[in-house]
């Protein structure tokens, strides 16, 4: 799959849409990857906040990094937390500066190589850095529809979490899964599928093609005003930072910077 900044940066034009239609995360998910007692959390790729709302809501106090402005404005108008705009693969903040940093479906889009130091750096000793996905339950004959009908192609987890421990920064990444269902009106259903990066690149017909295909498949399955419910698997991971890959280097010089408050 295309990972490059040129489609991430398709998220600028459908911040709205991906605040709107996006799946927040399980409050005991949340738990199982930063732990009860409140600590200090730098989430990466915090988008339009559905992952901040739920650690916020939990007492932690959190630093929101994303490399969109408008991604950042939309969570700002949500949530009173200091919001960064910065690069994962270089962070703007001094060593040993969190308990635990968090990637809630963002990991894939990062250079593991350059983020994974960057990340091990500002962890304080024993920080924890935390994965997490929301995956579709494609048991469900109509959610297997939808992912034929916008040819999605799996993120494969299980490669992107052994770059923690082959980066010689982190120990085995513990897992974790905890279900949930979603509740979809045709309005959310289409903001889904519209706000993926993969649909949003498209041609503009094509995508029209795409939705009128989606709108069909809703018309079919829906139970009246109820809709229908998108069962989700929330995917955890968390990993512990080695002691000794802890690096007392300085803050990063050329950051993206447009708040820290």
């Amino acid at each position: 799959m295309d990972r490059s900044p040129e489609r991430a940066r398709t998220f600028d034009a459908c911040a709205d849409e991906y605040a709107a239609s996006r799946p927040s995360y399980p409050d005991r998910a949340v738990r199982w990857l930063v732990g009860e007692t409140p600590v200090r959390v730098l989430e990466l790729g915090a988008g339009p906040g559905q992952m901040t709302a739920v650690l916020t809501s939990l007492g932690h106090d959190v630093v929101a990094l994303d490399s969109s402005a408008p991604m950042l404005s939309r969570l700002a108008t949500r949530l009173e937390v200091p919001v960064v705009r910065a690069l994962a693969e270089r962070l703007p903040f001094p060593a040993g500066s969190f308990d635990v940093v968090v990637a809630a479906q963002s990991y894939h889009w990062f250079d593991s190589e350059r983020t994974l130091p960057e990340i091990a750096r500002v962890l304080r000793t024993g920080g924890r850095f935390g994965l997490v996905w929301n995956t579709r339950d494609e048991s469900v004959p109509w959610v297997r529809r939808l992912t034929a009908i916008i040819d999605a192609e799996p993120d494969d987890l299980a490669a992107l979490t052994d770059t923690l421990p082959m980066s010689g920064l982190f120990d085995l990444p513990e897992s974790a899964d905890f279900g949930f269902w979603q509740q979809l009106d045709l309005d959310a259903l289409l903001a889904l599928v519209s706000s993926r990066s993969s649909i949003a690149t498209r041609a503009f017909r094509e995508r029209e093609q795409i939705l009128d295909q989606v709108r069909a498949l809703y018309e079919s399955h829906a139970s009246g005003h109820n809709g229908l419910r998108m069962r989700y698997a929330t995917r955890c991971y968390r990993a512990v930072v080695h002691k000794d890959a802890l690096n007392p280097s300085s803050v990063p010089g050329d950051e993206l910077r447009i708040g820290l408050r």
